[in-house]
């Protein structure tokens, strides 16, 4: 096995810090009295820098280097928060993401986004922290009293791990870190060099010994050392106010900080040790740790895991067909385990939608500023869980959806004013579990679909005829057409038709499905409706003629008889009262040309997609069992009653039935036999 490559962790880790550290600005821009999010902000580019100087990305080093020197006036309460402000600083964040992704290519951009950073830190206009003013303004005197501006006297002592050399830890670096907070005093310590003949030239020897007298907090101290924690020996003690060292300093020259024996201090305590107790403390209290792993090696266990299920459903029917009852016995056991392991494998490759939310604050940030529209973002349901792949592959549906939303759905501020409405548009990113699938919602709370013109514009366009009766819904679903679009102008964003029609592709390539809902002068709603897994979903395997169908059990609601006197019904299709609903219902011998006899006591089962129901007619509801998809061959890629395949117990292929297809069919047939008989009783 090749190990893996020390720059690719470093890429992940640094897409990791960016994401938060874009977060933390975009939360800055709404609270910029917060002094968490502005340390968080500068932690972030504190890692950055390190790391990249570590895995030899010198660019990124020199720039967050800069980068982090303009923020740092922000931190000390000496610059002011603004609009503009965020605004460079998250094109500084995406100009390092460019230059992690390709370096060598872009280091000369960076230069005009420093410059115009530097321009808006000087600048001074903005909002500064109240927490941050008001120390700086408390510290303004004190500083001015004595000519320098450190506020506190802090004395350091550490000596890094023997293998610190080996690893690239530089310590003349550390201490230039500590020079840039404040004034240094600095002495070594070489209590542990051996002799001459005993030194190993790759281990580090030495310990160091620091006066620092700085205004910056303790933080700033603990973020130099943030990379070299672990195993060394660190200890930061406060000794004085800087007013205490500073007036000593003007009576007489200040000693070395060897020539410093009267000041106290504790022995420093190693940091593997506190690590250690922290761990012990965790198991304690029975908290995991995370580890990194790629996404690949989850696949491929994923993949072994559906084979095992398959083969646990050979040896069960095996078991049922034998009289041995340790067969029997040793079935049931694995079948225990084999459904314990799937459960598992599938835990591990669920995901929070919350790491996808994320994404779409800097879009909403973005569009709202070049669209000239005040719009709140607000999410529901980040902890919701759905597999990788799906999270993935929603990216850039959702992108569509939200741009759309703000671009068409959210009228002018001028003219949500005279509608009597806020002058800030409100876009709502919401995901909720239902069943065995996860609903995503968008909505707006612009001005709606305008029904009317999509019918128009369907007319124009050929798709639909100008005496056509469609319900309301099936106008809406005109909209997911390829090129279809009620846009009066085409801007740089959207207008053109295109992006509505990837959108439903990509989510019923998901084995999912999408529903629009819209009212005049309140808004749009678009629904996305998607399975919690791709891999392995439990199944209710129907037989039809000599056909055996799998249907996602996630989706049935009910089984009933089909009534003797809808089995005399010959026109293919019928309703079925279900407590006084009408249920449509679909005989799927006809659908699939089965050929063989019909049995004589026909099942209906009942199956929903969102808030429709349709009934699928089979000839024996067979039992449950788990399903592994297959995805169908390319060839197959027209059939639309089908969403996969799947191998059962004795090596025999079944389809899976694609429901929301099989609803929305069913659906549409009752809507058209409403419109026919409201059309004959006018």
């Amino acid at each position: 096995m090749s190990a893996a490559d020390p720059t690719d962790v470093f890429r992940q880790e640094a897409r990791e810090l960016l994401e938060q550290l874009e977060q933390a600005l975009l939360d800055l821009n709404d609270a910029p009295d917060d002094r968490d999010l502005v340390d968080s902000s500068f932690r972030a580019l504190h890692t950055i820098k390190g790391s990249g100087a570590m895995f030899g990305f010198e660019e990124v080093a020199g720039f967050v280097h800069e980068f982090e020197t303009a923020f740092d006036r922000v931190r000390k309460g000496t610059a002011s928060i603004s609009a503009e402000l965020i605004k460079v600083a998250l094109a500084a964040k995406d100009h390092i993401a460019r230059l992690i992704a390709e370096p060598g290519k872009h280091a000369a951009a960076g230069e005009p986004i420093l410059e115009h950073l530097r321009t808006v830190v000087e600048s001074g206009v903005g909002h500064v922290p109240a927490p941050v003013a008001k120390a700086a303004a408390a510290g303004a005197p004190a500083a001015a009293a004595h000519g320098q501006s450190h506020g506190r006297s802090w004395r350091i002592k550490f000596r890094l791990p023997e293998n610190a050399l080996v690893l690239g830890a530089n310590p003349l670096l550390l201490l230039d870190e500590l020079r840039e907070l404040g004034a240094c005093e600095v002495a070594v310590s070489t209590d542990a060099v051996p002799p001459l003949d005993a030194i190993d030239p790759e281990v580090c020897y030495l310990g160091w010994d620091v006066v620092l007298s700085t205004d910056s907090p303790r933080q700033a101290i603990d973020d130099v050392f943030m990379f070299v924690r672990d195993d060394m020996e660190l200890s930061i003690e406060l000794v004085a106010p800087a007013s205490t060292v500073a007036t000593a300093s003007a009576v007489a020259p200040q000693p070395s900080v060897a020539l410093l024996p009267d000041i106290n201090w504790k022995e420093p305590v190693p940091v593997v040790e506190i690590e250690k107790h922290r761990e012990t403390s965790n198991a304690a209290g029975k908290t995991g740790s995370s580890l990194r792993v790629p996404a690949e090696r989850l696949d491929q266990l994923m993949d072994r895991v559906g084979e095992l299920v398959i083969a646990q459903a050979r040896l069960s029917q095996l078991a049922a067909a034998s009289d041995d009852a340790n067969l029997k016995a040793l079935s049931e056991e694995i079948e225990r385990l084999a459904s314990g392991l799937r459960d598992t494998t599938m835990g591990i490759r669920m995901v929070p939608i919350g790491t996808l939310f994320g994404r779409f604050r800097r879009l909403v940030h973005d569009l709202s500023n070049d669209l000239g529209k005040e719009v709140d973002f607000v999410t529901v349901g980040e902890e919701t869980e759905l597999d990788k792949t799906v999270i993935e592959r929603l990216a850039d549906p959702l992108v569509h959806v939200i741009r759309n939303a703000i671009d068409h759905g959210l009228e002018a501020p001028s003219r949500r004013v005279n509608a009597g409405k806020s002058g800030r548009g409100r876009v709502r990113l919401a995901a909720t579990h239902a069943g065995a699938e996860v609903a995503i919602s968008i909505a707006d709370d612009g001005a709606g679909l305008n029904i009317e013109r999509i019918r128009a514009k369907a007319v124009e366009a050929g798709l639909i005829a100008a005496d056509a009766k469609l319900a309301e819904h099936e106008l809406f679903q005109l909209v997911f057409h390829p090129g279809f679009s009620t846009a009066k102008e085409v801007t740089s964003l959207s207008g053109r038709g295109v992006g509505m029609d990837v959108v439903k592709r990509t989510i019923e390539g998901l084995r999912g499905h999408i529903d629009l809902s819209s009212k005049p002068g309140e808004g749009t709603t678009v629904t996305l409706r998607l399975p919690l897994t791709l891999a392995i979903i439990e199944g209710m395997l129907v037989r039809v003629g000599q056909g055996r169908y799998s249907i996602p059990l996630s989706a049935v609601e009910e089984c009933v008889e089909l009534p003797t006197d809808a089995e005399a019904c010959k026109s293919g299709r019928n309703f079925l009262n279900i407590r006084g609903n009408l249920v449509p219902f679909l005989r799927l011998r006809e659908l699939f040309k089965t050929k063989a006899p019909a049995d004589p006591h026909q099942k209906v089962v009942i199956v929903s997609a969102g808030e429709f129901r349709v009934g699928l007619v089979v000839d024996q509801v067979i039992g449950n069992s788990q399903t592994v998809i297959k995805s169908l061959s390319k060839l197959h890629a027209d059939v639309e009653s089908f969403s996969g395949a799947t191998i059962l117990g004795d090596g025999t292929v079944a389809l899976i039935l694609d429901v929301s297809h099989l609803v929305t069919f069913g659906q549409n047939f009752e809507s058209r036999l409403r419109d026919e008989r409201i059309g004959r009783a006018a």
